[in-house]
Formats: C-alpha cells, structure tokens, sequence
C-alpha cells in the first residue's frame, strides 16, 4: 500500500472538462476519480510512495492538464473507514502467536 494518500479538488474550465477527465483516468496514480456538484469540479483520491513523489504528480503531470484551473490538495492522516481501512487489514500480516 502507498504510504501516502490525497484527495485533490479540482477546478475546470468548463468547455475542458472531457478533456480534463480522459487526461486524469490515464494517470497511474488516481485511485479514484468523480465528477462532482458543489465548490469543485472534480475530486480524486491520488496514491504515491512519499511526499516527493506526490509533488511531482500534482505539480508535473495534474497540474500541467489544459483546463486544470487550480487546485486545493488534503493529504489523509488516516482512514477510517472505506476501501484503504480495508485493503490495510488485508494486507497487514497475520500476527504469530
């Protein structure tokens, strides 16, 4: 499991916001992605190994999309329910006894 997860809102000029779409589905590191109502245009969940790497997709890859207007990053703490709290139970080894 990556060590760090975000969600990263997004806004959109709207007339690109196909585009802006099929450009985010092909990136490896979205783990998931919506169109949503409200403040934002969209909202992905975005895995990386560290922060490092993290940077480097918001700044180089997300960021570079035409019609990407701005965006506001959360870095998760910890989860507490959902898929990750399940995939971390999943994989965590079976304690000896």
């Amino acid at each position: 499991m990556p060590k760090l997860l975000a969600f990263i809102n997004i806004f959109v000029e709207s007339p690109e916001m196909d585009n802006v779409l099929e450009a985010l589905g092909k990136l490896e590191n979205l783990e998931e992605l919506y169109e949503v109502t409200g403040e934002f245009d969209i909202v992905t969940l975005v895995s990386a190994a560290d922060i490092e790497e993290f940077r480097d997709v918001l700044k180089n890859r997300i960021m570079k999309i035409k019609g990407i207007k701005s965006t506001v990053s959360s870095i998760v703490l910890k989860a507490h329910k959902g898929p990750k709290c399940e995939e971390e139970i999943h994989s965590s080894p079976i304690p000896q006894a």
